[in-house]
């Protein structure tokens, strides 16, 4: 019986280090100033467009590496998340978004015309996509959606709000793709998706919220008053949108396990350094086993949320079945997140009183790392999912 292995190809690791390399110079630097003044560095988001990071899944059509499942398209995307995200979890974050929310509804479901219009800009980092699902009162339960958009003389009319929508009003953003009750079928809402262009009358992206971490990502709420877009701005089959929009977090939830990977190597990294160099007593502390042994867990940690991750990439890559994959990637994605949590509070506590201190990126780890728990659906949400496909009737 041949034995089945995740390693990762030849191409894949050169891949990483020249991703790595990219981060380490144009982003490693000056991440505390930009987290520092909620900065979004609109400049360096191009610099990952030239370097090919947002075309990964995308076909050499519109711009993008033209890569296919069995040369690993989305598991290449996933150890860029992870590069970047090991160095600025704000970036990479907003990577994730940017294909994963931004441009797969649209590579997936667009029409031709759709697809020719909105993702060159998208594919080659000059311009990026928001996804507008979740509400001030439906998160999971999209089901509960207040937006609503009603047909009007061959035009969709857009009323409602959103909320924590990433890469929604930021200077390159094009557009935004919303989910509105567009009817009702059988007493229940019906879902659908629709493209709006940033600048649409009535379409405002409010305020940039003040967050906990991911300083340096854009983040908006959303407001909809009689925004007007043509009846051909729907996206997808009418009706459809709450089958799409599940399809596409399944991607993200992989992706988003991809940067809490990043962000354990990160604190396994900072971890090992500090605990070679700081010394008590005479002696590093690296030498006492209340600090190795936790830095052993971390790198266990790191290693099994690492597997997990790209087990998942691999059965996307690999056109694994629906089902299988869905469980995968709410598996990789609970299990890394939360891994990554208890990795910040470990490094905080290896680096003492200076991990508090924000000069040090142990500290801005801890801050960004909670929202990897909630994001892309929540560790209830996953524990759910994950029970329903062990034939659980949990509600």
């Amino acid at each position: 019986m041949g034995c089945m292995t995740f390693e990762l190809s030849p191409e894949h690791e050169q891949f990483r280090h020249t991703v790595r390399d990219f981060a380490e110079k144009e982003i490693a630097p000056h991440s505390a100033a930009w987290d520092s003044s909620h900065h979004f560095p609109v400049d360096v988001v191009h610099k990952m467009g030239e370097l090919g990071l947002f075309g990964l899944t995308s076909p050499e059509e519109y711009g993008g590496a033209g890569l296919t499942g069995e040369e690993g398209a989305f598991t290449s995307l996933c150890l860029a998340i992870e590069e970047i995200g090991r160095v600025d979890q704000s970036l990479g974050a907003t990577l994730e978004a940017a294909v994963g929310l931004g441009i797969n509804p649209i590579l997936n479901y667009g029409t031709a015309e759709q697809k020719q219009t909105w993702l060159p800009d998208l594919v080659a980092g000059r311009r990026l996509a928001g996804f507008g699902l979740t509400e001030p009162g439906a998160g999971s339960d999209a089901g509960a959606t207040r937006t609503r958009a009603t047909l009007e003389n061959g035009e969709w009319v857009i009323d409602g709000a959103k909320q924590f929508i990433t890469n929604s009003g930021s200077e390159i953003t094009s557009l935004v793709t919303v989910t509105a009750r567009t009817g009702e079928v059988d007493g229940k809402a019906e879902i659908s998706t629709i493209i709006v262009p940033a600048g649409t009358p009535g379409f405002t992206a409010e305020k940039a919220y003040d967050k906990l971490g991911w300083h340096a990502s854009d983040t908006h709420p959303l407001s909809f008053d009689g925004a007007r877009v043509p009846e051909a701005n729907l996206l997808g089959t009418r009706g459809r949108g709450y089958a799409q929009f599940l399809a596409t977090l399944d991607d993200g939830r992989v992706a988003l396990a991809a940067l809490a990977v990043g962000c354990i190597q990160a604190c396994l990294d900072q971890c090992v350094q500090y605990a070679g160099e700081r010394t008590t007593f005479g002696v590093p502390i690296g030498r006492k086993q209340g600090v190795a042994f936790q830095i052993a867990d971390l790198e266990v940690m790191l290693s099994a949320s690492r597997l997990l991750t790209y087990r998942a990439a691999w059965m996307k890559d690999s056109g694994a079945s629906v089902g299988d994959f869905k469980k995968a990637a709410s598996v990789a994605k609970l299990y890394a997140t939360e891994s990554a949590v208890s990795a910040t509070r470990i490094a905080t506590q290896v680096f003492g009183g200076y991990g508090f201190m924000e000069e040090y990126q142990v500290a801005r780890l801890y801050r960004d790392a909670k929202v990897l728990e909630i994001g892309e659906g929540t560790s209830e949400v996953q524990r759910i999912l994950i029970a329903r496909a062990l034939g659980l009737p949990v509600e």
